[in-house]
């Protein structure tokens, strides 16, 4: 597994504003959706392309385009959905699967209650986008789901994660790629990550 915490200037200042105590839900939600984006185009640096025959203003010429189908986006219910249209701003004919997802906040394990992957999910790339990996639970049931379905190519996007979480990944999946707007200091007792963003889902959805 590689783990690719972001080096980009912007990634590191819009993650330390998400983390503002008193930031609105309209500040979190454009943020979220801008790191998102940015953190989406270091994940896609490794996509194949080949060249093909296009008409040009000036007549025929051999240009670099895609080789192999988009790659399938993950969102987690109900934060990643958050991060949805900022990597779709990348990857804007990218088919989408969902996976619902939640944490017991007294086991700390993840419980499913929706999934619908694409069905040629075994042909492509697939993105998981969720703002936290915490524990690594939840991102480790999404991986189990995918593999379970037939996908051999998955990547990870997270705007913040704890160390904890990359552990649980890197053991049980070590193929598996990230990408991190920051890596954090530790977990809490609670499993929170810490300084964390507090609960992303609820400052996106502002059900706080």
């Amino acid at each position: 597994m590689s783990v690719f915490a972001s080096n980009h200037p912007l990634v590191k200042h819009k993650v330390s504003l998400l983390r503002d105590a008193q930031i609105s839900v309209k500040s979190f939600r454009e943020l979220t959706r801008e790191i998102a984006s940015l953190l989406t185009m270091e994940a896609t640096t490794q996509l194949s392309v080949e060249n093909k025959p296009l008409t040009c203003w000036s007549g025929m010429i051999s240009a670099p385009v895609l080789s192999d189908k988009q790659p399938t986006l993950v969102p987690i219910l109900r934060a990643g959905l958050g991060m949805l249209d900022g990597a779709l701003s990348i990857l804007p004919c990218a088919k989408i699967s969902v996976v619902g997802l939640k944490r017991d906040e007294e086991t700390l394990q993840p419980i499913s209650y929706y999934q619908n992957i694409v069905s040629d999910v075994n042909e492509r790339q697939a993105i998981i986008i969720d703002p936290m990996l915490a524990t690594g639970g939840t991102a480790l049931a999404t991986i189990d789901l995918l593999k379970s379905s037939g996908c051999t190519n998955i990547t990870a996007i997270f705007l913040v994660a704890a160390p904890e979480g990359i552990a649980v990944l890197q053991d049980s999946h070590p193929e598996v790629d990230l990408f991190i707007g920051a890596i954090d200091e530790k977990l809490n007792e609670q499993g929170y990550i810490l300084p964390g963003l507090g609960d992303a889902g609820d400052k996106i959805f502002g059900t706080l």
